[in-house]
């Protein structure tokens, strides 16, 4: 069951946004059941996932802090949203069967588990889906830095970064019709052509260990399950001895 997925153990790194829907804020309950069905299929397939989501659906630090909001607090206000969403995606994915535990890196045991990295090591092996909440704990951090952070914590064999394209542009395909598609990429050519992948900070983490980076569309059905396996549309992020 297990001998078609190349990608075994996984972080998925969710944006806020992607559980929005066409909604211009706040969860589309289709949009989180959808994503919960496409985790439950890699997990019967023999994955072992564990996940961070964003928080931009419900609060955005940076953005409120250029307004005068102080950053540090604006950026606690965000954890928090990470929190709400975590456990709305848990329930969706519990709702379908999978079970499915929130680790919370700002300690809320009324809510979720503290983030105890053998606890949720554990898990995995268990065939548990983990959500880490919260980000860091720590402002100034993104979430894609966090989601790159417990990827390493967690021995993940890739970090899969879920947009709405499937995978990454020399330009936002969105504004520029003619943007070219990239199948493979160094870390070193993410940094220096200035694509907006992931943070940067996010991106050297994952340089420094040796984490692939697979970014793919999770609007189209079965994506997930295409890329865990090696296959499908997805650009792959890799150590510059290691691209062929």
């Amino acid at each position: 069951m297990q001998s078609d997925v190349k990608y075994r153990r996984v972080m998925l790194k969710l944006s806020g946004e992607g559980l929005m829907g066409s909604r211009e804020f706040g969860l589309d309950t289709e949009v989180v059941g959808r994503i919960a069905r496409e985790i439950k299929a890699v997990v019967e397939a023999g994955g072992e996932v564990c996940m961070v989501i964003g928080g931009g659906n419900i609060f955005r630090g940076v953005s409120v802090a250029a307004k005068g909001m102080e950053r540090t607090s604006a950026d606690y206000m965000g954890m928090l949203a990470t929190v709400m969403n975590a456990l709305a995606v848990q329930n969706a994915l519990e709702t379908v069967g999978v079970p499915t535990r929130v680790q919370s890196a700002i300690p809320m045991p009324s809510v979720c588990e503290p983030y105890i990295r053998r606890r949720a090591l554990r898990h995995l092996e268990k065939g548990r889906v983990v959500i880490f909440a919260a980000g860091t704990g720590n402002p100034f951090f993104t979430t894609d830095t966090a989601a790159a952070l417990r990827a390493v914590e967690m021995n993940c064999d890739a970090l899969l970064k879920a947009t709405q394209v499937d995978g990454v542009y020399s330009a936002d395909p969105k504004k520029v019709p003619d943007a070219t598609r990239l199948d493979t990429l160094t870390f070193h050519d993410v940094l220096a052509r200035d694509l907006k992948v992931m943070d940067a900070s996010a991106i050297a983490l994952c340089r420094e260990n040796r984490m692939p980076i697979l970014v793919f569309s999770l609007q189209t059905a079965g994506a997930f399950s295409e890329v865990i396996r090696g296959r499908g549309r997805f650009t792959i992020i890799k150590d510059e001895g290691s691209v062929s």
